[in-house]
């Protein structure tokens, strides 16, 4: 890897940190403040990589415009106006700040500083390569492999969807910008952090100190590589560079393996560091292979001893995943014939491989003792509300549930309906019985099901005060059915309700 043309980065000198980060809060250079300064419409350009609009926001020379101009824009301000900002000394010093401009008059950031908002109000700050938080249009990979991005929409949908249950030890293999680091911070004693490019690992110090947070445990290797044989974690994440391509010219996303035999050596790997009830989290890319159901290619991922909850959630033909990693590079931009070669190289390995389609999704492993581990893979491209990790936890309590009930524990077991649930019920105009009833999700994972009068009626009258057996009977005796039949064919239906959280088990 070679950062010969990326700038220097700043010291982690955690005092200097300290005193940047006390001057940025000062001048309300935050995830709110921004929003306040340039109003929804730039704010939400930013995030497109459209700058123009914080550029018309920011003509003033207000503390917080100064601090956006440098630090998200990217743009030389006046030695004077900076100097009533920040600690201008200790920057340059630091190796925050660097003088440009043929007289040195004016000062530029060395790297990306990007105000970001901690699930409870943290006010935090995400480091980057100049150009990769935002304004950093696509193909600013092309410049050098070696260049480390800042928060992208992969970065906050694991950040999203991990488990923030309070662990003694958490690991991030391919920090990156330190985002996920960051996070387990809050809920994790202590957070080892690896990545194969150093320069990832001095950002996510950088991050980590202006964030005023503690250190992370930093090691230089690629996947499990720099972890101890007799270490393991009760927290793994990985947003790992999953992209499947021809070679690894981009350090950033490109595994350097074959195929997503990355993503699989990293799920396949985790099994054995995970403690006990522990989780490993991770974004993957994998393909679809001719004559192989993608479901049963991902299972074979998992390693013994795990649960799994495996969720895909959008799939591309092969020119729509080339294309879209390519410009993701820039390769548009550049010679249309190194362009078209290039094209030609995915593809050429794509058909090599019998693959005519990527999918892409969560894939989340928890460590269990039990004799039958449970893997549940299912696509699921619908509208999701994150944060989700109390989502996924809560599933596999359900699975632990289930698995230790059979089907006369489960009818003597005592359940409600889970929050903001609804019922429609869908049927021609007029008619007196609807064709079916369906019962919908608002919260978490937004799931809508399918049930019949009976699963209906159950769910509507779950509250916890009954057991499901004799809510069940009081139904048989309702429409004049067989109490007996209908213990026999609805534990099957009760199981799915609480498998996928519209029923919860109910406390005694």
């Amino acid at each position: 890897m070679s950062n010969a043309t990326l700038s220097p980065l700043p010291s982690a000198d955690h005092e200097v940190a300290a005193r940047l980060r006390e001057a940025l809060l000062a001048a309300a250079f935050t995830a709110d403040g921004l929003l306040d300064l340039l109003g929804a419409p730039a704010y939400a350009a930013l995030a497109r990589s459209e700058t123009v609009p914080a550029l018309r926001a920011t003509r003033g020379d207000t503390p917080l415009e100064t601090l956006v101009r440098l630090f998200l824009l990217q743009q030389p301000v006046p030695h004077a106006r900076v100097e009533g900002v920040l600690p201008v000394h200790a920057c340059m010093a630091g190796g925050w700040l660097t003088r440009v401009g043929d007289a040195g008059g004016d000062l530029a950031a060395t790297v990306d500083v990007r105000p970001y908002g901690g699930p409870d109000g943290e006010d935090w700050f995400i480091v980057s390569d100049l150009g990769c938080a935002v304004g950093g249009a696509g193909g600013i990979g092309s410049r050098d492999e070696g260049v480390v991005l800042g928060v992208g929409g992969a970065s906050t949908t694991l950040a999203g969807i991990t488990v923030r249950t309070p662990v003694a030890s958490a690991l991030d293999l391919g920090a990156g910008s330190g985002i996920q680091a960051l996070h387990a911070s809050r809920h994790a004693t202590r957070v080892t952090a690896t990545d194969l490019n150093p320069r990832a690992l001095h950002i996510t110090a950088l991050t980590l100190a202006l964030s005023g947070v503690p250190a992370a445990d930093l090691r230089e290797g690629s996947l499990f590589e720099p972890v101890r044989d007799d270490e393991s974690y009760d927290l793994i994440v990985s947003n790992p560079p999953f992209v499947i391509s021809p070679g690894a010219r981009l350090t950033y996303r490109d595994g350097g393996m074959g195929g997503d035999d990355l993503c699989r050596s990293l799920v396949q790997g985790a099994g054995e560091r995970l403690n006990e009830g522990g989780f490993a989290q991770f974004l993957a890319n994998w393909q679809h292979v001719e004559g192989e159901d993608w479901q049963d290619r991902i299972r074979s991922w998992v390693p013994r001893g795990c649960d799994a909850w495996i969720v895909q959630r959008e799939v591309q033909d092969v020119t729509q995943y080339a294309e879209l990693w390519l410009r993701d590079a820039g390769d548009h931009r550049g010679d249309p014939a190194e362009y078209q070669a290039r094209y030609d190289a995915w593809l050429d390995e794509f058909e090599a491989r019998k693959v005519k389609a990527v999918g892409f999704g969560w894939i989340t492993l928890r460590r269990t003792s039990a004799a039958e581990p449970v893997i549940t893979a299912e696509e699921w491209p619908h509208p999701v509300e994150q944060p989700l990790g109390d989502t996924v936890r809560a599933h596999f309590e359900r699975l632990d549930y289930l698995r230790g009930h059979d089907d006369a524990a489960l009818l003597a077991g005592h359940f409600r309906l889970a929050g903001e649930i609804v019922q429609e019920q869908v049927g021609l105009p007029g008619a007196e019985d609807p064709e079916h009833v369906v019962l919908r999700q608002h919260r978490g994972m937004r799931r809508a099901t399918k049930v019949d009068t009976v699963g209906a009626g159950f769910a509507g009258v779950c509250d916890g005060t009954l057991s499901a057996g004799r809510i069940l009977d009081a139904i048989a005796q309702l429409v004049g059915e067989d109490p007996v039949l209908l213990r026999d064919r609805t534990p099957a239906q009760i199981r799915l309700l609480v498998e996928q959280g519209f029923l919860e088990p109910a406390p005694r």
